[in-house]
């Protein structure tokens, strides 16, 4: 088998590969039943129990309250970018979103074509190299919900904290990419939603965790696979569950409970970060951070260099050398280095070795 490569992919992301040695070892015989898990009825018992091990543990995890509801979903993030107005934003009402990047914006712009919505505070003007200043949002205190991405995959920022809405307004996070990453205050949260190809597994299940008071308020007549309310009372199987990548995320669930929890993987995180963040701020402008240093994601490390050739080198020479996926997002171009929590410290380091001895070339 070929050497597995370093891969810094913005998602699909590398998954731990013990997680995918136990998905090869099970794949033709899931737990006796002498079939595969990609084979197995989502209506037997086998894969009821599985559900309820997967949700059980996501709970654990995270700190999720009996007073929120786990839904198994499909369709991406941007899906939800659909369903969240659908289902929560009333006609003649109003929803406010803080836009500190791309995802934020589309997701804005697909709640625009279903309603009335408006950005309180954005950080565009300046290319989304901050976040927004909370301070100075123009929040509206009958908001049908207050939406933010809490982190941003492709200029690189995230939020430590998140921003507070006003009093009785929902506050709604598009969770995609830091989700499990480190703890987070689940009660503070209306509504959470997150594609699972970041952090939580392959990509094909979305998780949404939903504040069960929240579901009166879906409209009647809905088209039931956009139905937040008939989702969740059919325990996320009104229809055929994207069942292996629920599979996996239960798999990657394990993987972190093994590891001591979200306290734990959130300190390796916040050190694979700080390691390359010190390799950009230490090269003495050779490397450019992307992100002001206090919005900087943990997740997804972007910098520039001087030159697009320069970048397009660097790019060619890293992949040669087994470390894939550093290429910016197309819309923006640079660097760009994810680390999730899968991606492992040797890694990182590879990374930061190559980098030195890139700069050493190339000054």
């Amino acid at each position: 088998m070929k050497t597995r490569v370093h891969n810094f992919n913005a998602g699909p992301a590398t998954l731990p590969l013990t997680v995918l040695e136990k998905a090869q070892a099970e794949l033709l015989d899931y737990h006796g039943l002498g079939m595969s898990i990609l084979e197995i009825s989502h209506r037997s018992t086998a894969f009821d129990d599985l559900m309820t091990q997967v949700e059980a543990n996501l709970r654990q995890l995270m700190g999720i309250p009996s007073s929120h509801k786990v839904l198994f979903l499909q369709g991406g993030a941007s899906l939800q970018f659909d369903m969240l107005p659908m289902n929560l934003l009333p006609k003649g009402g109003s929803a406010d979103y803080i836009i500190n990047g791309v995802w934020g914006k589309k997701a804005l712009q697909e709640a625009r074509k279903l309603g009335n919505a408006r950005a309180a505070a954005s950080s565009e003007e300046t290319i989304f190299d901050r976040l927004p200043d909370p301070s100075r949002a123009d929040f509206d205190p009958q908001a049908a919900y207050l939406h933010f991405t809490s982190n941003e995959t492709i200029h690189g920022n995230q939020w430590g904290e998140a921003p507070s809405p006003p009093s009785g307004v929902p506050l709604v996070c598009d969770m995609s990419s830091d989700i499990l990453s480190r703890p987070v205050e689940i009660s503070k949260y209306s509504l959470i939603y997150a594609g699972a190809q970041k952090n939580a597994g392959p990509a094909g299940v979305t998780l949404v965790i939903i504040r069960e008071d929240l579901l009166d308020r879906v409209p009647q007549n809905l088209p039931a696979m956009l139905d937040y309310r008939l989702l969740a009372e059919k325990g996320s199987l009104y229809n055929t569950p994207p069942s292996f990548s629920i599979y996996m995320l239960g798999l990657v669930l394990r993987w972190l409970l093994d590891l001591g929890g979200l306290n734990e993987i959130a300190k390796l995180n916040a050190k694979k970060a700080e390691i390359i963040y010190q390799a950009i701020d230490q090269s003495g402008g050779f490397y450019r951070g992307y992100s002001r240093p206090e919005c900087r994601s943990l997740m997804n490390v972007t910098f520039r260099m001087a030159s697009e050739a320069l970048e397009n080198a660097f790019v060619k020479v890293a992949a040669e050398q087994g470390l894939i996926g550093i290429r910016g997002h197309r819309s923006v171009g640079g660097l760009r280095a994810s680390i999730y929590n899968a991606c492992p410290m040797e890694a990182v380091k590879a990374l930061v070795d190559f980098m030195a001895g890139f700069q050493v070339i190339h000054m």
